[in-house]
């Protein structure tokens, strides 16, 4: 195997990291992009999809430059796995080359860069293999390993710094990925979807997930990360795990720009993004609780604006010098 060369990681780094914000919700309702089954890669068949997807990426890469943050550049495959590829109208045969396509975009962008001062970490996002907002795949850890094994295998031929399996709902599933990305010999990042009440849809609690799976895998996860649901969502998670060993592993926060559930945002059909001054205030909270917290991000909702409004609040929380080159 191809290996990348040496690249600090978030939680090994000094810096604070960026990631960008809801791909899929922003190329949809603010960009009026066609996605097929939410999948954001389908944009990297013609040029001007690539070309789409290439410039969002390029204004978050400008936010972090710009105020001093470090980046993680997220690939567009968090729907580029062998189930959700069929649905989306491709051949299964057609995983590798469309996971590896999308990865050398992020390169090609984080090549960009190279002569400035932003860290810039590429990472292969993989996605459920069914829905991520319902645990409705009933797979063991084994199982869960050799179905993702052949997008992950893809990436790290790129390849990829490391895995980010986002919007896990079960722990299952987030072990056998975890499990898959060590044989690759990839690092792995967890990032777990949580329901109103904190916990993942499939019931667990952020503690027992954490624990399961770090109990599981060796290698274990670099970090654990939560992602698609607003932060009051998981806000008391947060104080109550304070000072605990497993909270410690959490290293990063998407958040959703919607204080709505996730069967209620199934059912919009427009756009929620929120109240940028109740997101910020929101992550002020988060900071302060968890300095320990390295990357920060949006999802479902947010956009620019958004990253903007957590750049401005870590700024005041951490010291952060908010200077534009």
């Amino acid at each position: 195997m191809k290996m990348a060369p040496s690249t600090t990681l978030p939680h090994e780094s000094d810096a604070t990291f960026l990631t960008d914000g809801g791909l899929e919700t922003t190329l949809i309702f603010l960009e009026g992009f066609d996605l097929p089954c939410f999948a954001s890669f389908d944009l990297l068949k013609d040029e001007r999809g690539y070309l789409a997807l290439k410039e969002y990426y390029l204004r978050y890469l400008n936010i972090a430059k710009d105020f001093g943050f470090g980046y993680v550049l997220e690939s567009p495959t968090w729907r580029a796995n062998p189930d959700w590829i069929e649905k989306t109208g491709y051949q299964r045969s057609a995983t590798t080359e469309l996971n590896k396509k999308a990865a050398q975009l992020m390169f090609d962008l984080k090549e960009e860069f190279a002569g400035s001062s932003v860290p810039v970490v590429v990472s292969g996002c993989v996605g459920p293999r069914g829905d991520g907002y319902q645990a409705e795949f009933n797979m063991n850890s084994d199982e869960a390993r050799e179905y993702h094994s052949e997008q992950i295998r893809a990436l790290g031929e790129v390849p990829v710094d490391m895995i980010s399996a986002i919007t896990m709902t079960n722990v299952e599933e987030a072990i056998g990925i975890a499990a898959a990305s060590a044989e690759a010999g990839l690092p792995a990042v967890i990032s777990f979807t949580v329901e109103t009440d904190g916990k993942l849809p499939s019931g667990v609690s952020l503690k027992e997930a954490i624990e399961s799976i770090d109990n599981a895998v060796e290698p274990p996860p670099i970090y654990y990360m939560i992602n698609c649901a607003h932060p009051s969502h998981f806000a008391n998670e947060l104080i109550q795990g304070k000072g605990q060993a497993w909270i410690e592993r959490i290293k990063g926060v998407r958040a959703n720009a919607s204080r709505k559930s996730h069967a209620e945002l199934d059912e919009s059909t427009e756009l929620d993004r929120g109240d940028l001054v109740d997101f910020g205030n929101e992550h002020v909270l988060i900071s302060d609780l968890h300095p320990q917290l390295k990357v920060f991000g949006g999802c479902c909702g947010t956009d620019e604006e958004h990253i903007l409004e957590i750049v401005a609040v870590l700024s005041g929380n951490r010291g952060i010098p908010v200077t534009s080159e």
